[in-house]
């Protein structure tokens, strides 16, 4: 029979400093900061053995009552307005956007990589999406990351 594992959510400041570290390390890890584990245990100071000994165990908390936080690259094309209209689009669907990076058009077309938020969302992010593919000038969209 499997043993149920349990799991508690603990303060940070009340954790011992082995625990935080191995975190830190494994982030550097996961962000492609450092190559190997021995990079990242010499760069956050603690042993080989105590990031084995807890990698599996210790993981940061992710709020997840702010919903996914959704990143999305558009091409449109180089129009006034078109801007104005994707994001009247997000905005009705309830999304709450965090970034808007535009590149400066080439050849007629407009890179944006907008990054937002779902948790106010009144409807499916696929639905939102689908709404934004028949907008007037939209050529491509392509979901960068979901966190």
């Amino acid at each position: 029979m499997k043993k149920k594992i349990k799991y508690y959510i603990v303060n940070k400041d009340v954790l011992p400093e082995v625990f935080l570290d191995v975190v830190a390390a494994k982030e550097l890890l996961e962000k492609g900061k450092v190559k190997t584990v021995k990079e990242a245990t010499d760069k956050v100071n603690i042993s080989r053995s105590s990031f084995y000994k807890y990698k599996d165990s210790v993981f940061p908390f992710i709020d997840k009552s702010q919903g996914q936080t959704i990143t999305i690259l558009i091409e449109l094309e180089d129009e006034s307005g078109r801007l104005s209209d994707v994001l009247n689009l997000i905005a009705e669907a309830g999304a709450n956007v965090l970034t808007i990076n535009q590149m400066i058009p080439m050849h007629g077309i407009a890179h944006i990589n907008i990054c937002m938020q779902t948790a106010t969302m009144n409807q499916e992010m696929d639905k939102l999406l689908a709404t934004l593919h028949e907008l007037d000038g939209i050529r491509n969209i392509n979901v960068l990351s979901k966190e």
